[in-house]
């Protein structure tokens, strides 16, 4: 019996991991079952077995990447304890792109661009995860104010929004321009604007 549990969860991470790779490479509404089974080289009876349809895959892969931010098990760290931190998030969400040739934006944002009136369960999704992955910038934003490194004023939720927004905007014009030299200029200027609220030199 372990030996079955065991496989059945394996079988149920390759069918999340392949839905997950495409629909960071073509979206959701361009990718259909039948594509995420021959992607995960399983079967139609193994895939409706652990989802009920398309729409619970994609709140499954969406489940997992936010898993992910909370608890450290993605490719990308929200542990920002430094500035320097800070800026290595920006520039390994760049980094992660170069490796698609600039092809592709956030994943995030690829499923969030398709989100229509009928699509409440995802945009929930969507916007928990922001909203996590938004707390966990915030708080380094915190924690530096509460240090005296931060200037009194700055609000730290708008910070972290802020980070949020410029790395999505980053992300989308280098994939558009196939540039990562334009993705980096952004966040280097991004960098250089946030840097401004810290009270000592960073």
């Amino acid at each position: 019996m372990a030996v079955q549990t065991s496989k059945g969860r394996e079988t149920r991470r390759q069918i999340l991991a392949a839905a997950a790779d495409l629909f960071h490479k073509q979206g959701v509404v361009a990718t259909s079952p039948d594509q995420v089974i021959e992607a995960s080289a399983t079967g139609k009876g193994q895939f409706y077995h652990y989802f009920k349809n398309k729409e619970g895959l994609v709140h499954e892969v969406l489940q997992t990447y936010l898993k992910n931010i909370r608890n450290g098990g993605g490719l990308l760290s929200y542990e920002i304890r430094s500035w320097d931190d800070l800026e290595q998030w920006f520039f390994a969400q760049i980094g992660l792109q170069k490796r698609f040739r600039m092809t592709r934006g956030c994943p995030f944002g690829t499923i969030g661009n398709e989100l229509t009136e009928n699509d409440e369960l995802i945009r929930q999704d969507l916007n928990l995860i922001f909203e996590v992955a938004k707390m966990k910038i915030a708080t380094f934003f915190v924690k530096e104010k509460a240090s005296g490194r931060l200037d009194e004023n700055a609000g730290e939720d708008h910070l972290a929004d802020f980070c949020l927004a410029t790395i999505q905007g980053a992300m989308l014009m280098g994939k558009v321009k196939r540039s990562s030299q334009l993705a980096e200029s952004i966040v280097h200027e991004a960098m250089a604007h946030l840097r401004r609220y810290a009270r000592i030199p960073t």
